[in-house]
């Protein structure tokens, strides 16, 4: 187990003069749409795809405790997947209240296992679950933990990786007034044939969303209050130790795979450090070294709510926040 203590090294300069001078602002999404939730639901804040071709989805979680799918224009989202065996429809659809959280549950994050269908989930409240391919209640793994925020699945080994973000405050806490963040977050590890957690990194500041590589070889890490993403190494030479990847970027939640090989999409508030007075979610695609190759602005659409999540599927990006009623779709 490593405590992440990263923030002044050589090889990170390096990367930040990297990140700042190889940003692109494309121009390549030029349609947007939306994929409307039911009426009265907020809070699109994660999204995983089933299957890679021909892909079913978005699932997504929402406020009330609910993982909804999308079936399509005609139909739109339906209920798939839950995750508290105390929910009721009666007391939980259509709630915003956090309090709410422990008994109808609050699903944050999503990552599908493709070779068994399992879709892996982390609750904020309720840890980490999984359900089968037919939906349902879905089956705790692991939990006592104080707030996970954000979940991968390794395609090659099945191990599920996954982020709590404090020991000592929950998701009700980062919207009160005062709220200050802490350092004391961790990186987790699901092994999924011992079904034992393994702690691989302490002090975080904040938790997203980790990315596995499609090789396998290493794990992105954000830390959102931290304003840093790190490397975590599961193979080779540098196993299980970290190193920084970018040290300049604003609020990085959630970490995806992007459609081409070894590269991710990170959802960020406010792009470059120093951050701004008002928050700009933008899409950052990175590669495997830390270095910017595109940047979409989702202003225009999202105003100056943060984003959570920026998904690319079949040259699509499919962009969540807690914030909203709706995910937002970017094609070209």
């Amino acid at each position: 187990m490593a405590t992440l203590q990263i923030l002044r090294t050589p090889s990170l300069c390096f990367i930040f003069v990297a990140f700042l001078y190889n940003v692109v602002v494309s121009g390549q999404f030029t349609r947007f749409s939306k994929l409307e939730l039911p009426q009265g639901v907020i809070g699109p804040e994660s999204a995983a795809f089933r299957g890679l071709i021909l892909s079913e989805g978005p699932f997504t979680t929402v406020d009330d405790g609910r993982i909804l799918k999308w079936q399509g224009p005609t139909v739109g989202f339906v209920d798939f997947a839950y995750t508290s065996p105390a929910r009721t429809k009666q007391f939980c659809d259509g709630t915003t209240d956090p309090n709410k959280g422990p008994i109808c549950g609050r699903p944050v994050a999503l990552s599908f296992q493709p070779t068994t269908g399992l879709l892996y989930i982390v609750d904020a409240f309720l840890g980490l679950l999984a359900v089968g391919p037919n939906g349902g209640l879905a089956t705790q793994l692991a939990g006592s933990f104080k707030f996970l925020s954000g979940v991968d699945v390794d395609l090659l080994t099945g191990n599920v990786y996954f982020i709590d973000a404090s020991l000592t405050y929950d998701i009700r806490n980062t919207t009160q007034p005062g709220f200050k963040p802490d350092s004391t977050g961790r990186f987790l590890r699901y092994n999924t044939l011992t079904r034992q957690v393994s702690v691989l990194l302490t002090g975080l500041s904040g938790g997203g969303g980790p990315a596995v590589s499609n090789d396998g070889t290493f794990v992105l890490v954000p830390e959102i209050f931290g304003n840093r993403i790190s490397k975590y190494w599961l193979l080779g030479p540098k196993a299980n130790t970290v190193e920084p990847l970018v040290g300049n970027v604003s609020n990085p939640n959630k970490i995806k795979r992007a459609g081409r090989n070894g590269e991710f999409w990170v959802a960020v508030s406010n792009g470059l450090m120093p951050r701004t007075p008002l928050i700009t979610p933008q899409g950052v695609r990175l590669n495997s070294n830390g270095v910017v190759l595109q940047t979409v602005s989702f202003a225009t659409q999202f105003f100056n709510k943060s984003i959570s999540l920026v998904q690319e599927q079949n040259g699509n990006l499919y962009v969540g926040s807690r914030f909203t009623n709706f995910i937002g779709v970017y094609s070209s």
